[in-house]
């Protein structure tokens, strides 16, 4: 098995290290990720400068792009060969909820999903890297569960709570919760006394019932959700159409 890493914390991030570390046992692994931490850049491509691809003294390969780059300069010009698996992570934190649309870690994954490319997205529940470890062991032991029975491609969407690998709770397929919208934005001056905005942080849960990813997370679970991509409302399409007949 041939797999492709990436993620959106950068190349030197501890969970990105221990994820190749992991899958480096059992399959063919190439790593190509962001210089520097790119963190919320969602699914966005650099289209107004080019990119630059850079090898490190570990063998791992690094962008001045976001993760979607990254995937996408692999896939279509820097590999010479089609990757079985695409995996992106050990992301530093959560990606549950609607947090998944902002995502630069699901949206590395969702670049090789869009190729057609079955991709894991994994985060920890909690930041700080504790636990890593364990948590790169459970992502291979994901990674070889392979989900022959899944329609291809798949997207799976990964958020491991940070225990001990013998602390882990079941692995629950869950769908995504919700949130409230996010805080106020934080003001503050610049040293020049300019007004300067920092995004404020995301908002308490609205929609942790069971079945979601947050409540699977919050009994110390392992949550999996398939996720898909496309955005058409097929209610109102419908709605809309006998509006317009």
């Amino acid at each position: 098995m041939r797999i492709l890493i990436s993620n959106d914390d950068g190349y030197l991030a501890p969970g990105i290290n221990a994820l190749a570390e992991a899958l480096a046992s059992v399959a063919d692994i190439v790593v190509v990720a962001p210089d520097s931490n790119r963190s919320g850049a969602s699914n966005s491509l650099s289209l107004d400068r080019p990119l630059s691809v850079q090898q490190a003294s570990n063998g791992f390969y690094f962008v001045n792009g976001t993760p979607t780059d990254c995937v996408h300069v692999a896939l279509t010009g820097m590999l010479d060969y089609r990757p079985d698996l695409i995996v992106s992570g050990i992301n530093n934190g959560p990606n549950m909820g609607d947090d998944t649309l902002y995502s630069g870690t699901v949206a590395a994954a969702t670049e090789g999903y869009l190729f057609g490319i079955p991709a894991i997205a994994f985060s920890q529940a909690e930041y700080g890297w504790t636990h890593i470890d364990a948590a790169a062991r459970l992502a291979r032991d994901i990674v070889l569960r392979r989900f022959d029975a899944l329609s291809a491609p798949w997207l799976l969407n990964v958020n491991i709570p940070n225990l001990p690998y013998e602390r882990l709770g079941a692995i629950t397929a869950t769908r995504l919760g919700r949130r409230h919208q996010a805080e106020p934005v934080i003001r503050a001056l610049d040293p020049r006394g300019r007004e300067i905005f920092w995004i404020g942080p995301p908002g308490a849960t609205r929609d942790a019932g069971e079945g979601t990813d947050f409540h699977a997370v919050a009994q110390g679970q392992v949550s999996i959700t398939p996720l898909q991509v496309d955005l058409t409302h097929k209610t109102q399409l419908a709605q809309l159409a006998r509006d317009l007949a």
